[in-house]
């Protein structure tokens, strides 16, 4: 099995979505937070600074676009450790946010398993994905369907990489398919002529001043 401090280090050379930082040092740090987030006060604080942020009134275009950017920052490292040979144990991961900078990882001193889709699957989805929910369900209302199509989305998304690092094609690709069949993100779309499309809409295009949509969004095919 390859290291999976090593793994971690390659998958951050691909961009800043697939970074995970490992450094000790940042243990003093005040401002990291454990993930999944368990304090729904502070979950609420956040979906009104990303609210403000993306200049929207709307709360649930916020927390979508929050679980969205969360679900990127957490499948694309696990992804590009897999295919690596790991799947890395994010049990004590950290995550911090500020108005004006991405969303950052911290893992102190990783470990990790022999990759495989069911030890993905466990790590991302029922690890922190589905705990997310749970708890941004209690400060907003979601549909299901956009929760896991968002999660889904950011899954296909880390697609992208093999663009980046095509030594990794072989076995990323097969990788994230297998996943993407997995309840309950199979029915979250499907692939066509241009890539992953997905059933639902993340609200993205209610962001001021309106209309855009993402490249997967299953509003472009009414148009």
């Amino acid at each position: 099995m390859t290291n999976p401090t090593q793994a971690l280090e390659r998958a951050a050379q691909l961009g800043p979505y697939f970074g995970i930082t490992t450094d000790p040092n940042e243990e003093v740090d005040p401002t990291w937070r454990p993930l999944p987030e368990t304090d729904p006060h502070h979950l609420n604080t956040l979906i009104d600074q990303y609210a403000q942020r993306l200049g929207t009134d709307d709360r649930r275009v916020a927390a979508s676009i929050l679980f969205q950017g969360i679900a990127s920052r957490l499948w694309s490292p696990v992804v590009a450790c897999a295919a690596q040979g790991v799947v890395p144990n994010l049990e004590t991961l950290h995550w911090r946010w500020a108005p004006g900078a991405p969303i950052a990882l911290w893992l102190a001193d990783p470990t990790g398993w022999p990759a495989s889709p069911d030890k993905a699957f466990e790590t991302v989805v029922n690890g922190h994905l589905n705990p997310l929910r749970e708890m941004l369900l209690k400060v907003v209302k979601l549909a299901d369907g956009l929760i896991w199509g968002n999660a889904a989305s950011a899954l296909a998304g880390t697609l992208y990489a093999t663009r980046l690092a095509p030594d990794l094609a072989p076995t990323l690709t097969p990788f994230v398919q297998a996943l993407l069949k997995r309840p309950p993100l199979d029915t979250a779309g499907d692939f066509g002529p241009r890539g992953f499309i997905r059933r639902s809409c993340c609200l993205y295009y209610k962001v001021p001043p309106g209309g855009e949509m993402c490249g997967d969004c299953a509003l472009l095919t009414r148009r």
